[in-house]
């Protein structure tokens, strides 16, 4: 048994191009994400990291599928298992449905708990960020 996928879907006012590219960009990626820089060329097969503001690494993996600016899937590997982090990207109108599923939780996980309070807020300050160009502050807890 394990705990359920943690899902969540925020709309976004801007274009599919531009949220792969922010999501990908690893400037950007400090301004929404608690200070955290990435490394990777997000195509599939490749290994990314994502560094934490000390330049220790936080997570690591490998990129299971990258399909711009559609989706992508990649292992998110921490001192817990393996888990796996899915974006899809799809136009609605005027915006972009991003859904973000991160699953593979072993049951009561603490790492399931810990991006229960982590994504929400990455996500709103990335939505902040390419909606008025300066990011929500996240908020942790």
């Amino acid at each position: 048994m394990s705990d359920p996928a943690f899902v969540y879907v925020i709309y976004i006012r801007t274009t599919p191009q531009k949220l792969w590219d922010a999501l990908m960009d690893p400037d950007l990626r400090p301004k929404f994400w608690f200070g955290r820089r990435s490394e990777s060329d997000w195509k599939t097969g490749s290994k990314h990291v994502l560094y934490a503001p000390d330049g220790s690494v936080d997570f690591q993996g490998e990129v299971l599928e990258s399909d711009p600016p559609r989706l992508l899937r990649y292992t998110f590997e921490t001192a817990s298992p393996t888990t796996t982090v899915t974006y899809l990207l799809e136009p609605v109108q005027d915006s972009v449905r991003l859904t973000v599923t991160h699953d593979g939780f072993p049951d009561n996980s603490q790492q399931r708990k810990g991006v229960s309070n982590g994504w929400p807020s990455i996500l709103s300050a990335l939505k902040s960020l390419l909606e008025t160009g300066e990011p929500t502050p996240q908020i942790t807890g």
